[in-house]
């Protein structure tokens, strides 16, 4: 049995998880989605908390369920590096930055929003915002084509872009339709 952890890694392990989820919720502009590659990068790449794969499972299952994608991932990976505690730090550290900018700044703005700088100021985040979707887009692109290989990958790719562009199905029924089929017999197990 492993001994218990000693209270100053436990609290040290809780400030990283509310400086990671903080930096998501007061640098996530622009919704959910754009809050996607900064979860990566501090999850990923800066904490080493999961690999690629576990990240885009954890995206992939967080998306099929409602509500916002932030908190459901900050809720998550709190509980899995943290647990209870460290769920509830993730979700507190993803929502707090927001509701204080709701309270004091969107007011502010508000007040100003015919002012010219201002609108080129909230018009300037846009573009930073698709660069960093851009290049998430990407690193699953090519995780993609290593897992799967890159005929399949790009075939679902497009597949998928078409049920979901053209058809208006949402992206969760597709995401569950490939788990039940990577779950039923014939799906034997994987999608490749």
């Amino acid at each position: 049995m492993d001994p218990a952890p000693k209270p100053r890694l436990v609290w040290r392990t809780q400030w990283l998880i509310f400086l990671a989820f903080f930096r998501v919720g007061i640098l996530g502009f622009g919704g959910g989605p754009s809050s996607i590659p900064l979860v990566h990068q501090e999850t990923v790449k800066n904490y080493k908390w999961m690999d690629e794969e576990q990240f885009a499972d954890t995206l992939a299952i967080a998306n099929t369920m409602p509500g916002p994608i932030a908190t459901k991932m900050a809720g998550y990976i709190g509980y899995r590096v943290g647990g209870v505690i460290g769920c509830l730090n993730g979700l507190f550290a993803t929502v707090m930055p927001t509701a204080l900018m709701m309270i004091f700044l969107l007011q502010l703005l508000q007040q100003y929003k015919d002012i010219p700088w201002v609108q080129h100021m909230s018009a300037s985040v846009v573009p930073v915002v698709a660069v960093m979707l851009a290049t998430m887009t990407w690193d699953f692109v090519k995780k993609s084509g290593e897992t799967l290989g890159w005929v399949k990958g790009v075939w679902l790719i497009l597949a998928s872009l078409l049920v979901t562009e053209v058809f208006n199905i949402h992206p969760a029924i597709v995401i569950l339709v490939l788990i039940l089929y990577v779950l039923l017999p014939f799906g034997k197990g994987k999608v490749s």
